[in-house]
């Protein structure tokens, strides 16, 4: 028994059956968590650091650390069954869903500080630092994810099956 099936079953019904028919969108999510924390941490830092000025550019170098966690993490056990493709064909698809991902998950940001002009001096710092996490964090994380979900599903791992499981995970 896997450690989702273990952890699912601890669920009362009817969400453990929910949560064990849609196995595959439960690890997308637990890796999508993690990576979510990858990328609010290095895109805090960045920001109250060496790119304060750049914040797109911050939140760009973030999401793109993430993604290679992202990678490695879907391929081996999000979509561990799930193939189709030759490693170098799959990751190209990958890394270009996520580019389009990069660019929804920046634009809310891109938007919050050019469009709608909240930063200093013209809001106070509190103001934009809340802006860009909503905007940022949130609201881009929120749209990239749903395209990233169909993508994967769609056009990198697109054949369920296709790999042989090792082990249980």
């Amino acid at each position: 028994m896997s450690v989702l099936e273990t952890w699912a079953g601890r669920f009362p019904e009817p969400f453990r059956s929910l949560a064990l028919k849609h196995r595959e969108l439960l690890k997308f999510a637990v890796v999508g968590g993690i990576c979510f924390v990858i990328d609010t941490a290095i895109f805090l830092v960045l920001k109250s650091t060496v790119l304060a000025e750049k914040p797109v550019t911050a939140k760009i170098v973030a999401t793109l650390v993430a993604t290679i966690a992202s990678y490695v993490l879907n391929r081996e056990w999000s979509f561990r069954t799930r193939g189709g493709r030759e490693r170098h064909h799959e990751a190209a698809l990958f890394f270009l869903v996520n580019g389009i991902g990069i660019v929804l998950n920046s634009l809310p940001l891109w938007a919050s500080r050019y469009v709608l002009g909240l930063e200093q001096p013209r809001v106070t710092a509190l103001t934009e630092h809340v802006a860009d996490f909503l905007s940022a964090q949130i609201v881009g994380t929120l749209v990239a994810m749903v395209f990233r979900w169909y993508g994967y599903k769609k056009w990198v791992f697109p054949d369920a099956g296709a790999r042989v499981r090792r082990g249980s995970a």
